[in-house]
């Protein structure tokens, strides 16, 4: 090939012979449209778990093992101590049910000894 024909970019030759500086910008081929990323939609049941003792654990050098245990053990302790509240509180409406089961019967079958009887247990409480 001729370097002298090849095309210098930037440079155009006008029809009396001379060449000159384009100074317009190059035509640049549009780019297609970007597309946006398609949006994720997560649908999460449940709240995220507590990180306070990640935090803690890891901002106080402790391994990994810590913070594991943290992580898994910390729900477990509290489903035990909600357990044993609620267990607790079966326990008392039982025990309250049944005293005033009691109390009802020694009343009503028993004479004066049944009504002393109660005023005791009621001056007990």
């Amino acid at each position: 090939m001729d370097s002298d024909n090849l095309p210098v970019p930037g440079v155009v030759r006008l029809p009396d012979g001379r060449y000159v500086y384009n100074d317009t910008p190059a035509t640049v081929s549009p780019m297609p449209p970007v597309q946006p990323a398609p949006t994720v939609i997560q649908h999460i049941h449940h709240a995220p778990p507590d990180r306070t003792v990640q935090r803690l654990a890891l901002g106080s050098g402790i391994g990994a093992g810590a913070v594991a245990a943290g992580v898994y053990f910390g729900p477990l302790l509290v489903g035990v101590l909600t357990a044993i509240a609620a267990n607790l509180a079966i326990l008392a409406l039982l025990a309250a049910v049944m005293t005033w089961g009691v109390v009802t019967v020694v009343r009503s079958v028993g004479g004066s000894d049944g009504k002393a009887a109660a005023q005791r247990v009621r001056r007990g409480r």
